[in-house]
């Protein structure tokens, strides 16, 4: 089931969407796997024989705890969603086990996808790292991909922030299957805007 709209979806069909999607659509065993520190995910053989294709982005946006806190702000309200053909519900919160949809525009119909909220990891003075915050969300059924992606911001030993966006995924449907070349570039296009969106909101008085 593939959930299409002509116009921004609502509220009402997001949860409608929601409502229908049911469970993960992905293995269990690799559930909460984007937790991982990305170089375990790109030796994990099992990953690349199940067919998933990782995707990492990982970007300088500033440097100091103010800018920190202000990205974690910005994660926390779905500002790195904040963009004209993609968006997530700002009020949907960063809890494990919350269900949400992403809404993206493709071409002429807007397609919601389903997901759920796996972990949210927060930690002060680990091991090379000042503080660091992320979650991670999994595919249910109805979404065009099977997969897992984490965001989540650093603030390293350096005093510098970084803001990463790691996931795994491969086609859960007839339409992505057909257009995976083209699923891959809209997913480096994201984070490519996204990394922007984050910016603009660190940068914002």
């Amino acid at each position: 089931m593939v959930f299409l709209s002509w116009g921004r979806p609502t509220p009402q069909e997001q949860k409608a969407c929601i409502d229908k999607s049911g469970v993960f659509n992905y293995d269990t065993k690799y559930k909460g796997a984007t937790a991982k520190p990305v170089a375990c995910l790109k030796e994990d053989q099992g990953l690349s024989k199940d067919g998933f294709l990782l995707n990492h982005a990982r970007v300088l946006v500033g440097s100091g705890l103010e800018t920190y806190e202000k990205g974690k702000t910005a994660l926390k309200t779905w500002r790195h969603f904040g963009l004209n053909w993609a968006f997530v519900d700002p009020k949907t919160p960063i809890q494990n086990g919350v269900k949400f949809c992403v809404c993206v525009k493709e071409f002429l119909p807007w397609v919601t996808l389903p997901l759920q909220i796996v972990y949210v990891n927060e930690s002060i003075r680990k091991k090379k790292t000042a503080a660091s915050f992320g979650f991670g969300s999994g595919t249910l059924q109805g979404h065009l991909l099977a997969g897992e992606e984490r965001f989540s911001l650093e603030l390293d030993e350096n005093n510098q922030v970084w803001y990463e966006i790691v996931s795994f995924s491969k086609p859960a449907d007839f339409l992505s299957f057909i257009g995976y070349p083209y699923v891959q570039l809209r997913q480096k296009y994201f984070a490519h805007q996204s990394v922007t969106a984050v910016k603009k909101h660190l940068t914002a008085s």
